[in-house]
């Protein structure tokens, strides 16, 4: 497989030269362990400029973030509510209902984007013993197809949550994607929308190994520490993942990185949309395309510029843009699928 820069995922991609500075800046001399330290009293702070009050704890992956997050709200009693395209459902290895014991209940979705409709039908058996709990609303922003949630359709999301006596808990590792896609902040589509919960990533834009739980009710954060460190995701040079989010928002690093990723998936969507055999089968509103194209061809074109298939069954391509896509990536990607076809 050859060096470049491919479309599989923005997980592939190099970190930010911002970003090793500020490591290097961090590898000097000695600071106090397990989050004690400098950079991560600074980072908290940073984090709290852009969200508000709220609670910050740094992890190493965004599976640890969801996973913990959502453990913090529940019992193995409960359930929780999700898209059948979640993150938590698909890409987690059964982390989520292992470490929870609770049972996921997925809605189909065409669009990755869950309604009040679809959630009102799941929420019924409470105080029936012989039923899961419902307990969480878990939706993820980005979405795994690269669609966006708009901030009502949020806040509509967290007032059946909390009528419920339920949490909405967001995976946020493409928050910045959507907040650039939608010409808002990020609070705006968290912590204002009603969002009790949020795992904020910065891994897929930019950063090396930086995830964080954030609790915008104090009052849930109360024992995350423990369950923080019992959970295997307290870092003892907490530091180094402190001071990548201290860089990646004091400049609006995320901005910058988010609006490239998604300008690029936007121009490679302008040039494959009008080609014959191709079909964009999303709307592109983050760093995501997808399309139908003939299965034949799917070979020639990972040789080239690696990419996953999203849904074997049609032939369904998922091509990521990166902070680091550049523009020649796209039009040597569209020259090869071209002559593929």
């Amino acid at each position: 497989m050859k060096n470049r820069r491919g479309f599989a995922s923005d997980n592939n991609s190099g970190i930010h030269p911002e970003i090793m500075l500020a490591l290097n800046n961090a590898n000097k001399g000695h600071a106090i362990a397990y989050g004690n330290d400098d950079d991560t009293g600074r980072a908290v702070n940073a984090i709290r400029k852009h969200f508000g009050d709220c609670e910050v704890f740094f992890v190493f992956t965004g599976t640890g973030a969801n996973v913990l997050g959502i453990k913090a709200v529940t019992n193995s009693y409960n359930s929780i509510i999700c898209a059948d395209t979640a993150h938590i459902n698909i890409d987690e290895c059964g982390a989520p209902e292992k470490f929870t014991g609770c049972k996921i209940i997925t809605l189909e979705t065409p669009d990755g984007k869950i309604t009040p409709q679809m959630v009102t039908k799941q929420l019924k058996g409470f105080g029936f013993e012989h039923h899961a709990q419902p307990k969480v609303i878990s939706i993820s922003q980005s979405t795994e197809l690269g669609t966006v949630y708009k901030p009502d359709e949020i806040k509509n999301l967290a007032d059946i949550a909390h009528k419920n006596n339920m949490f909405l808990h967001m995976d946020g590792a493409r928050l910045a994607n959507a907040a650039v896609s939608l010409g808002t902040d990020m609070k705006t589509i968290s912590a204002d929308a009603g969002v009790d919960i949020l795992s904020f990533g910065g891994t897929k834009n930019g950063l090396l190994f930086a995830e964080s739980v954030i609790f915008f009710n104090n009052k849930l954060a109360g024992d995350f520490k423990y369950i923080r460190k019992q959970g295997m995701q307290l870092a003892s040079k907490m530091r180094f993942i402190s001071s990548q989010f201290e860089a990646y928002l004091n400049d609006n690093l995320w901005k910058k990185n988010a609006a490239h990723a998604n300008r690029m998936a936007q121009l490679l969507y302008k040039e494959v949309s009008g080609i014959e055999w191709v079909k964009v089968t999303q709307k592109v509103e983050s760093n995501g395309v997808f399309a139908i194209i003939p299965k034949e061809i799917i070979p020639l074109l990972q040789k080239e510029y690696f990419f996953y298939v999203w849904d074997e069954d049609k032939s369904e391509a998922r091509w990521m843009t990166s902070f680091d896509t550049e523009e020649e990536d796209i039009y040597g990607f569209v020259k090869h699928l071209k002559k593929a076809l």
